[in-house]
């Protein structure tokens, strides 16, 4: 019998490089784009022994050609912190777009199953809590985030005209705050920050009055929740995060306490557009996919800090200056 192909676009990326460690361990053989934007090939040097683990550098936007069978595409490349998109809008909306355009023909060249990953930010500002997958969202369409949000509307949207005018067996993955180790240091996103701040013993940088509310989801759960989606006999989006709500302000208390930090709470203005809460209904998840998470915050930061300190360890050692 022969082995199964998937394609994961981003696999360079944090969830991208988990998701091609997965697919390994499942006997798969993994084609892992990536034009390393914001991914890094220290996230998947790992896999380059592996015989059924092949790296692509190419650029999404741009057509893709393989010539071999594919069974599954997953379709993770995007930048996705605040920091990037901000940084990348053209290359973000390019990625939800042209990307996501890209990755579909291909899908219905080889008959491949498909998976779009989406996200929370697809509901904005919420007004609805918790969000569940019926919720049309409250977006800002012309505002600093309308780059990523935008992207990723548009990117359902087309994922699902695909399925519907080419019958291409697609899957929507609504990925709620996710983390874990292999996310950058200089990301952007909440739980690095405060790590890499409380490990440096700097101020948590909290925005607005912090009590705005985030799920935050642990990087195994996630993986699992996506491995069961692409198996599973459903085409409209799922949410994938963890329904446990936790202000800003208590994750960096907890943060605090868990690298012994003697650091302390600041506060800046909020950015523009910034969701004042946002939670998951994973309802449909726990019917569907049979899925829930099992890793609750304080264990999944046990798991994620010493990567984080390993990491600016490491950091440290290459600027260090060198004795003659």
């Amino acid at each position: 019998m022969k082995r199964k192909t998937v394609v994961i676009t981003g696999g360079a990326g944090f969830i991208g490089s988990h998701l091609c460690d997965r697919f390994i361990q499942e006997g798969f053989r993994v084609i892992c784009l990536d034009n390393f934007i914001t991914g890094s090939k220290d996230n998947i040097m790992h896999l380059f022994d592996e015989r059924d683990f092949r790296l692509v550098e190419h650029n999404v936007t741009k057509h893709i050609e393989i010539k071999e069978r594919i069974d599954y595409i997953l379709h993770f490349a995007s930048p996705a912190s605040p920091q990037d998109y901000l940084k990348y809008p053209i290359q973000t909306l390019k990625a939800g777009s042209l990307g996501t355009l890209n990755t579909l023909g291909l899908a219905k060249e080889k008959k491949a199953r498909f998976m779009l990953a989406s996200t929370s930010e697809v509901y904005g500002d919420p007004l609805e809590h918790p969000q569940r997958e019926s919720y049309w969202g409250n977006v800002n369409p012309v505002g600093v985030r309308g780059c990523y949000d935008e992207a990723k509307r548009f990117a359902e949207a087309m994922t699902m005209a695909y399925h519907r005018v080419h019958k291409i067996d697609t899957k929507i993955a609504r990925i709620f705050n996710t983390y874990g180790p292999r996310m950058r240091i200089n990301d952007g996103r909440v739980v690095p920050n405060f790590i890499y701040q409380a490990i440096e013993n700097k101020p948590l940088t909290a925005y607005g009055t912090g009590r705005q509310t985030r799920s935050f989801c642990y990087i195994d759960d996630l993986i699992e929740g996506l491995f069961r989606l692409m198996q599973a006999d459903i085409n409209e989006p799922v949410n994938l995060g963890n329904p446990r709500e936790f202000s800003v302000l208590e994750l960096a208390r907890l943060v605090i306490k868990l690298t012994a930090s003697g650091s302390k709470i600041v506060f800046k203005p909020a950015p523009e557009d910034d969701p004042k809460q946002r939670l998951p209904d994973i309802t449909m998840a726990k019917r569907v996919l049979k899925w829930q998470p099992r890793i609750n915050l304080e264990e999944g930061l046990i798991m994620t800090i010493p990567y984080f300190k390993n990491k600016i360890d490491i950091h440290l050692l290459a600027n260090c200056p060198r004795k003659a």
